[in-house]
């Protein structure tokens, strides 16, 4: 009898030690921060064309000879 005990005992330890789910574990990706790149600085190109048509407007117009 102590050795069906014992061997049960064996068995459910060794169940035990092997159980687990099915399915894969969840892994968080890494997070990559991209740094914009340091280049030319368009915001200025917008004033510059608006100060060539408005002075292309103001002297094109009224020609006095």
């Amino acid at each position: 009898m102590k050795k069906i005990a014992l061997a049960a005992a064996i068995i459910l330890t060794a169940n035990s030690a092997f159980a687990g789910a099915l399915t894969d574990p969840i892994v968080e990706p890494a997070v990559i921060i991209e740094e914009a790149a340091a280049g030319s600085d368009h915001g200025i190109l917008v004033p510059i064309m608006f100060l060539i048509i408005l002075g292309v407007a103001l002297t094109g117009g009224n020609s006095v000879t």
